[in-house]
């Protein structure tokens, strides 16, 4: 049974300093380095010093320690230390992490953090080579035999069955690749830089795993993105004005799997980000139309296209007409289709430059900006919000 009430979390904490590494497709340094340069990044931002933080959060895939990370970046003792699982979908669940340990007192200070050489190294793209045995895998078993080796396949199941149902054809996925691409050509630390797309331009692109192509596919990057949080009371002291966790919130849904979630009574939604939305709307007190910014895991368009739905912007079916209108500014920084790959963590910092009023692509009068984590797998969610 999914929550059924707001919880008390909301309000209390706010991210305060965000930091990245350059964007690449070969970093040529290692990821703890990427992690600890990103860690000091976001405390400068924050006006903060590696003696003010004594909290770390990062994802369960993550190959940099919490407390390697600490060591690298001068940081000393930890009261709190924690990992979150499934991929991209621990993104605003380090956030909600971090929020708790403020929140309940265990810390203070709390950096989230995610790097990688995801092109350079380990491509998931590449798909499932090799796998230690566990009671997770076990699902796996039933896919991969039949050539569902990569995220792009996975999702390609569920991208047919909507198309199918709703009667659309894979063109309509371009509206969200094309809004991606105009942002990141106006973002200069974004790879796409100055290159959109059209829908021709997506139609014209090769099958990566039909319906998919290759403008429906996210990037591989190289790089590291961090975050602190503290107290909302701090924050209102340190340099920028805060940008307040209104509400964040994990989900898994029933016969929930990791990307494999074939045996659901419907393919045509993601139940997980509908936990989600519901516990968002439920704690923050708002609806779809008090969001001024919309910042949509995009590992892969069609499932924004659904996220969306989910989340009550839309009717099922109609997300690809509600971006095409432009009605919610999305992935203004170009999303991991555009900007980078980072496992949303890049997102997130896009969502606190909105409410900073420092995005490149800034809305005016942004307010209330939904942050939304990895898609086919157990997830999580932000709504975070300017003071006052």
């Amino acid at each position: 049974m999914s929550a059924r009430r707001a919880d008390t979390l909301g309000g209390r904490a706010a991210v305060v300093g965000i930091g990245a590494t350059d964007f690449s497709k070969d970093s040529g340094r290692s990821e703890l380095a990427l992690a600890a340069e990103a860690v000091r990044a976001a405390l400068a931002d924050a006006g903060l010093t590696a003696a003010d933080v004594d909290g770390m959060v990062t994802f369960t895939m993550d190959t940099s320690p919490e407390i390697t990370v600490a060591q690298a970046a001068g940081i000393g003792e930890l009261s709190f230390f924690s990992r979150v699982h499934y991929g991209g979908g621990a993104a605003c669940a380090t956030v909600q992490q971090a929020a708790l340990a403020v929140a309940s007192g265990l810390a203070e200070v709390v950096v989230c953090y995610r790097a990688f050489n995801e092109r350079s190294g380990r491509r998931f793209g590449s798909g499932v080579q090799r796998r230690e045995p566990s009671a997770e895998g076990v699902a796996l078993g039933w896919a991969l035999p039949f050539g569902l080796l990569t995220p792009a396949s996975w999702v390609a199941m569920a991208a047919r069955r909507y198309l199918h149902t709703y009667g659309l054809e894979p063109e309509v996925f371009g509206h969200v690749a094309v809004t991606a691409r105009r942002h990141a050509a106006t973002n200069p630390a974004a790879h796409f830089h100055g290159r959109p797309i059209t829908l021709a331009d997506h139609a014209a692109s090769r099958w990566i795993a039909e319906p998919l192509r290759l403008l429906d596919c996210c990037q591989e990057t190289d790089g590291g993105q961090a975050l602190v949080v503290t107290s909302v009371e701090r924050a209102r002291t340190l340099r920028h004005p805060p940008a307040v966790i209104a509400a964040a919130a994990q989900g898994a849904g029933r016969a929930q799997e990791q990307m494999t979630s074939f045996y659901r009574d419907d393919l045509t939604g993601l139940p997980e980000m509908g936990v989600v939305a519901r516990q968002l709307w439920r704690t923050s007190g708002l609806t779809p139309g008090d969001i001024d910014v919309g910042i949509v895991y995009d590992h892969f368009t069609p499932f924004v296209l659904t996220q969306l739905e989910e989340f009550g912007f839309c009717a099922p079916g109609e997300g690809a007409a509600f971006v095409a209108s432009g009605a919610l500014p999305l992935n203004t920084h170009g999303g991991q289709l555009g900007e980078a790959y980072l496992h949303g963590m890049n997102g997130v910092a896009e969502a606190v430059r909105q409410l900073r009023g420092s995005a490149v692509n800034q809305v005016a009068g942004a307010r209330h900006v939904l942050v939304t984590a990895g898609t086919g797998v157990p997830t999580s969610g932000l709504v975070l919000r300017a003071d006052g």
